[in-house]
């Protein structure tokens, strides 16, 4: 792996991060942008390098098919994909590129056909979140700080650091691989962060075992046998 890590000072790193008598964090990276040359997936494949290298296991899903939200059957092939995904994983990494001062209709697009909850099961709730954004000029933090907003209304974990990428066709080689530089090097501590986190919260399922959902279930439980006794 540190072969594919060139920027990468590995004595500065601990490698993996994760015992060995323990599962990889699985960790789901999404992107916004369907262009052949998307800098929000160079972007993420970079993250995703760094994630396996920490001992993370990951996958990218390709928005590329997804049909928009309600524009298609929940049984739709792109989107029973994501939809597992979103259930396989234990932590996520968003990233998108800035439109119009705001996050791609791609990325919010993904968002948008995951439900709160999906039967019992809810998808998104407690499992831990890096917000990262690529900038077409001049570096802004405008999708981050939606990516925020977004990932607490999805119930999740957003850690603390960020990454955003100014004028990102700077940033990468004709091999499409992100260049030496501070920026690099904060997706670094962003996917180092991120792997710390979920190792500490995915153990924690009580953090976020709510009096309101407990009671929600509780009388759906009683309304079922209510009906069985009938």
């Amino acid at each position: 792996m540190t072969d594919q890590l060139p920027n990468l000072d590995t004595s500065l790193t601990t490698g993996t991060l994760v015992d060995a008598d323990v599962h990889k964090p699985r960790i789901l990276l999404l992107y916004g942008s369907t262009r052949e040359r998307s800098f929000s997936r160079l972007l993420v494949e970079e993250a995703a390098r760094l994630l396996e290298h920490f001992g993370a296991e990951t996958r990218i899903f390709n928005p590329s098919g997804l049909p928009l939200p309600d524009d298609a059957p929940v049984d739709h092939p792109k989107v029973q994909e994501l939809l597992e995904l979103m259930q396989w994983s234990e932590g996520q990494v968003w990233c998108s590129p800035e439109r119009h001062g705001a996050m791609s209709a791609v990325f919010k697009a993904q968002i948008d056909w995951v439900p709160l909850a999906l039967g019992a099961v809810r998808p998104t709730q407690g499992k831990t979140l890096a917000v990262m954004q690529i900038c077409g000029g001049s570096q802004s933090f405008n999708v981050v700080n939606q990516l925020r907003v977004l990932g607490r209304w999805m119930r999740m974990f957003t850690i603390p650091n960020q990454s955003s990428v100014p004028k990102a066709y700077l940033e990468f080689d004709q091999h499409n691989r992100m260049q030496p530089s501070a920026l690099y090097d904060r997706v670094v501590d962003v996917m180092e962060e991120l792997v710390r986190f979920t190792l500490l919260l995915r153990e924690r399922p009580d953090l976020v075992d709510r009096y309101s959902e407990r009671k929600e279930s509780a009388e759906a439980l009683t309304q079922r046998v209510n009906q069985r006794s009938i």
